[in-house]
């Protein structure tokens, strides 16, 4: 493949030329306080037009429906998802610890509220595995059969198991409609990118984790015991271990009725993704295994025979809207909270996910909000909280269905069986609706594949994938979210707290600069460092950037400074000790001053490595060639091997001055006079930001070594300057666009523009 090569010809760049030469504006393009004012409060039929279009996207979409296109396969998708949401809805309130019928009114209303106020077209509100466990522990914890006891003869008593359910669905209700409440709060806010907090990884975990609590809290029907409830910390656990105690007691029939049901299921299921390419329809096994377990118990009297556990009383007919107890709000307010983060970050990551897919745009705030809309229009109508099912999903895509039509098909679907068909399943067995469960949670486990891919890919994502996952296990739903939302904050500023350093080098016959550690051919230049953080410079990581900066450069800035205070105060000694001495010899005042200015003089020559013509005709120095590189006496590598000491200096103090010297060239590492920072990286500046690159500036200027800023955005610029970062000591011409600017700019100071860079570097500005 032929190479193909580019030449830029430019002058070198600093900040105050490039606002010159890019023109740079003087005024802002924002609007105005009061002209935004003005905007809001001004009224045309566009702007109520796009206000309602955007509250309201069903007035978008559904006028320019495409009938003859998309009826059909919506039509299809909308029956095979109704299908499915009866079944689930029936299992998932189980898992709610609330009857089968509050399932079918799940499945019903907010699906309706989705279909008018949703941004996505193919996800499917309802019911879900992971939200109902939530609302189950809550409902158990708050309503638990310890607290409908009815004391009967003997001792003995019983639960009262209308007046516990009946209470179960007030909390549940109240619980939902504080959660919409929160989700219509969060969107009106537009704060929708709340989500962006839940990465993949943890949201993964979490349902794994979820999964796993699901599958324990059937385990009991699948047996047909019933174990202790336990709560808080390690219930799950605890659970499990009764549920081992109590395996001598397994009702056989529930056991086998469990095993056949599962068998069906999963066979079918199996058969249904082995040959999805070529059925027009997945089977509804879930339906028809609940039709015959329903027909086989009932005509055999299972029930009567084998005290097997059934649904029970399915009411035909919606139930009037009820306002929830208000009173239970301060005791689910974390709940609810809980259930709206988890809820809204499983339904955008699936709408995303079909947004993506078919080339549409997903709306996040308005998606808070829809949700919102569904869980309170639903609380007041006996449902709890919804959000969007894969699996469900899933089948409403595969079957062809274009919008939320097919949502609103599948909710008549869910109607007819509430008002007509629903009291026909009141013999279903509750181990029949726990295998449908069971079967469901295959695609959650898969999540497991996670941890060797991530092992592969990301350490740290794989970390917190499986903290979320065990403190979700060990520390129940509402804790182990807290815990894992904390931690996958802490792997953000473990991140920013210990950020890649690199020193950078010149790639020759090119203007890139590269990590001198990772790329061979990246070399050095002499005499500049160039140094590069990985990520934004802040107050979490400034000290740590200084000192890096000393250690990478070689630079130790604090013997640096000591040893030229040393010095200075050893001049100043000195100067004080001539001064006396001219005194008592009672010498001139004039010669004596001119004496120590002429001695000032030589001294200093000496210290920058230069002597002018007047001062080689004064001392006895041989000068045979000094560059004009030469910098202070305190950079390693720079003695001066033609500077010959006059053999009249005393041994002592020759022996000072070299001891002296060695110490600086440690502390200021080999031939370093520039040190340039590349803020490529840096996306802002505090406070703490502006002193430490003042203090950079203060202390490296101090010991005579040049530093310049390289890369800077214009909001890092304009920050600075807000910060009053510029001033005399520290111009705006130290900050240059790119590194190579600022290293040409340096070289050709030091009277080295022709260096070995093979850089071109003609200039045509």
């Amino acid at each position: 493949m032929k190479k193909i090569e580019y030449i830029v010809q430019r002058e070198v760049l600093d900040e105050l030329r490039l606002d010159e030469v890019a023109q740079k504006r003087t005024w802002t393009t924002k609007p105005t306080l009061g002209e935004r004012l003005r905007e809001s409060l001004s009224f045309s039929v566009l702007k109520l037009k796009q206000i309602l279009f955007s509250w309201f996207p069903v007035l978008g979409w559904l006028p320019h429906y495409p009938i003859r296109e998309y009826a059909v396969g919506d039509v299809m998708s909308g029956c095979s998802v109704g299908i499915m949401h009866l079944p689930q809805g029936m299992a998932y309130a189980l898992l709610a610890s609330l009857r089968p019928v509050f399932g079918l009114y799940t499945s019903f209303y907010p699906v309706l509220v989705y279909f008018i106020f949703g941004t996505s077209r193919h996800i499917s509100v309802g019911t879900f595995a992971v939200i109902s466990i939530m609302i189950g522990s809550v409902t158990e914890r708050l309503a638990p059969d310890s607290d409908f006891i009815v004391n009967g003869t003997n001792g003995t008593g019983s639960v009262d198991i209308d007046e516990r359910d009946a209470y179960r669905v007030q909390i549940a209700c109240s619980l939902t409609v504080l959660t919409g409440i929160f989700q219509i709060l969060l969107g009106v806010v537009r704060f929708g990118f709340v989500v962006t907090y839940l990465s993949e990884p943890l949201v993964r975990g979490y349902t794994t984790g979820s999964a796993c609590h699901v599958c324990v809290s059937q385990l009991k029907y699948l047996f047909g015991v019933t174990p202790a409830r336990f709560s808080g910390p390690l219930s799950l656990i605890y659970t499990l271990v009764d549920l081992c105690r109590l395996l001598p007691q397994t009702q056989v029939p529930e056991l086998v009725v469990s095993l056949v049901a599962l068998a069906v299921l999963i066979v079918v299921k199996e058969l249904n993704t082995y040959y999805r390419k070529k059925l027009p329809l997945p089977i509804p096994i879930e339906l028809i295994v609940i039709i015959a377990a329903t027909m086989i118990t009932h005509f055999c009297g299972l029930p009567d025979k084998y005290d097997i556990d059934v649904v029970g009383e399915i009411p035909s007919g919606l139930k009037a809207p009820r306002v929830p107890d208000a009173t239970l709000f301060s005791k689910v307010i974390g709940d609810a909270f809980a259930v709206a983060i988890v809820g809204y970050a499983i339904n955008i990551s699936l709408g995303k996910t079909f947004a993506l897919k078919h080339g549409y745009k997903v709306d996040s705030n308005q998606e808070l909000v829809a949700l919102g809309l569904s869980n309170t229009v639903g609380g007041f109508f006996q449902c709890y909280s919804v959000t969007s099912s894969l699996s469900r999903s899933l089948v409403q895509e595969s079957t062809g269905g274009k919008t939320q039509v097919a949502g609103l098909v599948s909710s008549i679907i869910v109607l007819i069986t509430v008002l007509k068909i629903g009291s026909l399943f009141e013999d279903l067995p509750k181990a029949v609706l726990s295998t449908i469960v069971f079967v469901n949670l295959k695609g959650m486990f898969k999540q497991f594949m996670d941890v060797p891919m991530l092992w592969r890919t990301n350490k740290v994502d794989l970390l917190v994938w499986l903290v979320t996952f065990t403190s979700t296990i060990l520390f129940n739903l509402d804790l182990g979210l807290a815990i894992s939302i904390g931690f996958s904050m802490l792997t953000i500023i473990f991140r920013t707290q210990l950020p890649r350093y690199s020193i950078l080098g010149n790639v020759p016959g090119t203007e890139l600069y590269l990590d001198t550690n990772t790329y061979q051919e990246a070399k050095e230049i002499p005499g500049i460092k160039i140094f590069r953080s990985s990520t934004t410079l802040c107050y979490t990581n400034a000290e740590m950037y200084l000192e890096v900066l000393q250690e990478k450069s070689g630079i130790e800035i604090g013997k640096l400074l000591t040893a030229k205070r040393k010095q200075d105060a050893k001049q100043k000694r000195k100067q004080e000790k001539e001064r006396k001495k001219a005194k008592k010899q009672n010498t001139n005042p004039l010669i004596t001053s001119y004496f120590l200015q002429d001695k000032e003089k030589t001294s200093g020559a000496l210290a920058n490595g230069k002597l002018s013509e007047e001062t080689k005709g004064q001392e006895n120095i041989t000068v045979i060639s000094l560059k004009e590189t030469a910098v202070n006496g305190f950079s390693k590598g720079q003695v001066n091997r033609s500077y010959h000491p006059d053999t009249t200096m005393s041994d002592s103090d020759s022996d000072t001055g070299c001891h002296g010297n060695e110490e600086n060239e440690e502390a200021s590492g080999s031939h370093t006079q520039s040190i340039i920072l590349d803020l490529s990286t840096t996306s802002f500046v505090d406070t703490v930001t502006v002193k430490t690159l003042k203090n950079i500036f203060r202390d490296f200027e101090e010991v005579d070594l040049s530093v310049y800023l390289v890369g800077c955005q214009a909001c890092i610029v304009e920050q600075l300057e807000k910060a009053g970062f510029f001033s005399e000591s520290i111009p705006k011409s130290r900050l240059f666009i790119t590194v190579h600017d600022a290293v040409l700019h340096i070289l050709k100071k030091r009277g080295e523009a022709d260096f070995v860079l093979d850089v071109y570097c003609n200039t045509k500005m």
